[in-house]
C-alpha cells in the first residue's frame, strides 16, 4: 500500500517479514551450537594429546603429577569449597536455563507432534499453533476438490474465559475437533475415556492446571462463556508453552464456547490418499488456496519453535542466563586457581630449579582444574536431577537428556581449563632463582 507517496508494507507482509527474521535467528542459533560442539571436541582432542602424549621416556601424566595436583587442590579446604561452590552455582544455572530451553522447544510443538495429519492448512503467515486466525469453509471444499486428498478435518483453536467455580476467571485455550474423524485428541489419559467427550458439555483438561481452573478432578463443573463445562476426561503432562491450560472438546461445542461461526475453523488437517506424493500435493494446495497455505508438520513445528523461542526473545533470555552462569563460574574458578598458584610460587620455582619443565607444571595446574570440574559437575548434576524431578509435574518442567548432560560435562571441563589460564600465565613468568632467595 502507499501512504503520502511512500510504499508501506501491509500487515500480512510485516508478519511474513518477522517470521522470516525469526527463522533466520533460529538457523543462526543452530549454527552457533554446532560451532560450540565442534570447539569442545577440538579442545578435548587437544587436551588428550597434551596430557597423554609421550616424551622421550615417560608419559606426561604420571601418578606423581596427579598426586601433586591433588595435594595443591586439597591443601586449603576453604579455598577448595569456594571453587566447588562457584562451579556448582554456575553449572546449576546453566543446567536449569538449558533444561528450560529444551522443555520450551518440545512444549511449543507438542500439539503438532500429536496430530495425525500429512499436511496442515492454515491462514497465511500463521506464526504458531496458538495463533487464533480463522479459515473459511470454502478452503475445505477447495482442498477436497484436489486429487489425493481423502479428508480435510476442521479443527478450532481459540481462547476463551473459564469461570472458576469459586469466583473469577482465567484464560484457557479451547481445542475442538470432530470426534468421529482422526484429529487432535487428548492423550496421556489418567481418568475418563475419549467416548465421554461425546456427552453434552463434556471437556478434557490436564491435572497440572486443576488449581488454576478451580477444580479437583473428574465430574467437576465450571462455565465457559456462560455455558456449562463438565470435566469428563483428565490427562497428565499436556502443558502449554504459555502456561495457558488446554481444554479439549468437540468441534461444535468449541465453536459455541468461543463464539466462532459454524463455517469457520483454525486449521484443516489433511489426510492424503495412500501412495500420494505429499510434496506435490502441498504445492497444488498452495496454488489452489487463496488466503491460506499448506505446511507439513515439520515445517509448522519449525515455524512455531522459531517464533516462540527467538522472535519473542524467550530463547535469547535463556541463553543470556546460561552465559551469565558460565561467566560467574569462570571468574570464581580463575580467581581461586590464581590465588592457589600464587601461594605456591616458591614450590613451583623449586620444581623449575630442579629441572621440571614449564610443560610439566602447566599439566599440574590443568589437572587441578579438571579435578575441580569433575567434583563440581558431579554435585551440580545431582542437584540438576533433583530439580528435574521436582518440576516434572509443574507447568514449566526442566528437561535433561543424555546428550545435554554430556555437553554440560565437557562445558564444565572447558570452563575450568579456561579459568586456569591466569594461573598458567603466572607460572610462565616465574624465575627459578626465586627458589634460592627464601
Amino acid at each position: 500500500m502507499k501512504w503520502r507517496g511512500l510504499v508501506v508494507p501491509s500487515a500480512v507482509q510485516l508478519r511474513e517479514l518477522f517470521w522470516r527474521a525469526g527463522k533466520s535467528a533460529a538457523s543462526s542459533c543452530k549454527r552457533a551450537l554446532g560451532v560450540l560442539a565442534s570447539g569442545l571436541a577440538v579442545l578435548g582432542s587437544w587436551l588428550a594429546a597434551r596430557l597423554w602424549s609421550t616424551s622421550e621416556s615417560s608419559l606426561i601424566v604420571t601418578p606423581l603429577v596427579l598426586k601433586l595436583a591433588a595435594r595443591n587442590l586439597f591443601h586449603d579446604p576453604l579455598r577448595l569449597i569456594a571453587t566447588i561452590v562457584g562451579i556448582v552455582f554456575s553449572m546449576v544455572l546453566v543446567t536449569v536455563q538449558m533444561g528450560l530451553f529444551l522443555s520450551f522447544a518440545r512444549t511449543v510443538t507438542t500439539m503438532i507432534d500429536h496430530t495425525p495429519a500429512e499436511l496442515w492448512i492454515m491462514p497465511l503467515a500463521t506464526k504458531c499453533f496458538e495463533d487464533p486466525s480463522l479459515l473459511d469453509e470454502r478452503d475445505r471444499f477447495r482442498a477436497l476438490s484436489l486429487e489425493g486428498v481423502v479428508e480435510a478435518v476442521p479443527m478450532l483453536v481459540s481462547f476463551a474465559q473459564w469461570r472458576v467455580p469459586s469466583g473469577g476467571t482465567t484464560p484457557v485455550l479451547v481445542v475442538g475437533t470432530d470426534l468421529r474423524k482422526p484429529g487432535l485428541l487428548p492423550w496421556n489419559i489418567v481418568a475418563g475415556d475419549l467416548d465421554a467427550l461425546s456427552i453434552p458439555d463434556a471437556v478434557a483438561v490436564d491435572q497440572t492446571y486443576f488449581g488454576r481452573l478451580g477444580i479437583s478432578g473428574l465430574g467437576d463443573s465450571a462455565e465457559i462463556r456462560d455455558q456449562k463445562a463438565q470435566v469428563r476426561l483428565v490427562t497428565v503432562g499436556i502443558r502449554s508453552f504459555t502456561t495457558t491450560p488446554f481444554v479439549f472438546t468437540s468441534l461444535d461445542r468449541a465453536r459455541s464456547y468461543t463464539g466462532t461461526p459454524p463455517n469457520k475453523a483454525t486449521y484443516l488437517l489433511v489426510r492424503a490418499a495412500s501412495g500420494t506424493d505429499v510434496g506435490r500435493l502441498q504445492v497444488r494446495l498452495n496454488k489452489t488456496l487463496d488466503k491460506a497455505e499448506a505446511l507439513t508438520p515439520g515445517e509448522f513445528s519449525s515455524r512455531s519453535r522459531s517464533f516462540w523461542l527467538f522472535s519473542t526473545g524467550a530463547g535469547a533470555a535463556l541463553f543470556a542466563g546460561a552465559l551469565l552462569g558460565m561467566i560467574v563460574g569462570i571468574v570464581i574458578v580463575a580467581q581461586t586457581l590464581y590465588s592457589s598458584t600464587k601461594d605456591h610460587l616458591n614450590e613451583f620455582a623449586t620444581l623449575r630449579a630442579i629441572g621440571s619443565s614449564s610443560r610439566y607444571i602447566h599439566v599440574v595446574i590443568l589437572i587441578q582444574a579438571i579435578l575441580s570440574a569433575i567434583i563440581g559437575f558431579g554435585i551440580a548434576a545431582a542437584i540438576g536431577k533433583l530439580i528435574v524431578e521436582v518440576t516434572a509435574t509443574s507447568a514449566l518442567p526442566v528437561l535433561m537428556t543424555p546428550w545435554l548432560t554430556a555437553i554440560l560435562f565437557f562445558l564444565t571441563i572447558a570452563m575450568c581449563i579456561l579459568s586456569a589460564t591466569s594461573a598458567v600465565m603466572q607460572i610462565v613468568r616465574i624465575d627459578p632463582a626465586t627458589a634460592f632467595t627464601r
